[in-house]
């Protein structure tokens, strides 16, 4: 059943870290809340943890409840901000893993905005040559500008370098103009920020 013309577009955001709190999700969160001043969303935040014991199966089927919702979720959206922390110059493997058993069809057009935290800017080019060609693949709409950052940009999982702040807002706002061109395409009308 396809959403009524005035449903809010359903956005997932995803931090694939395996701790809570954590620097990744605070900022899939600032991304989340910059698109929430935007424009109207509903929104559900995951964490990697959420998927519970057993995520490492081989096939869907095998996936435990939990994890399974996760995977349902992140399809049924109408965007997604996916997080990730930097582990030896690439994104987690459960992240990816995640991903494996999401449907390529399921991620088609879908508007999504690239975040990913790390130790320094070493990292920083991760977002660009890991994350975005995964997402090119399931040719998912992409924000033009992510979103990195590094330890000394964030304090106590929050957004605290102005330079991010404006990352994030950006990023927020191209996410933003994805979904209304999604929406405008399938003929829902658009919710403007409360």
């Amino acid at each position: 059943m396809s959403p009524g013309p005035m449903s809010l577009p359903r956005v997932v955001a995803f931090s694939a870290s395996a701790s809570r709190p954590s620097r990744t999700r605070g900022l899939v969160e600032a991304v989340a809340a910059d698109l929430a001043r935007a424009r109207r969303i509903d929104l559900a935040v995951y964490d990697l943890v959420d998927a519970g014991a057993g995520l490492v199966v081989a096939s869907r089927d095998e996936l435990p409840l939990p994890a399974r919702r996760i995977v349902e979720a992140i399809e049924d959206a109408d965007a997604l901000i996916v997080g990730t922390p930097v582990y030896q110059g690439s994104y987690a493997g459960l992240f990816k893993h995640v991903f494996d058993f999401v449907r390529p069809e399921a991620l088609l057009g879908k508007p999504v905005a690239l975040t990913a935290t790390g130790g320094g800017l070493r990292h920083a080019l991760v977002v660009e040559h890991a994350l975005r060609p995964l997402f090119g693949f399931f040719a998912a709409h992409i924000a033009p500008t992510s979103v990195y950052a590094g330890s000394a940009e964030m304090e106590q999982c929050r957004v605290a370098d102005p330079a991010l702040a404006e990352r994030v807002r950006a990023a927020a706002g191209e996410l933003a103009a994805l979904i209304e061109v999604g929406r405008a395409r399938t003929g829902q009308s658009s919710a403007p920020a409360a």
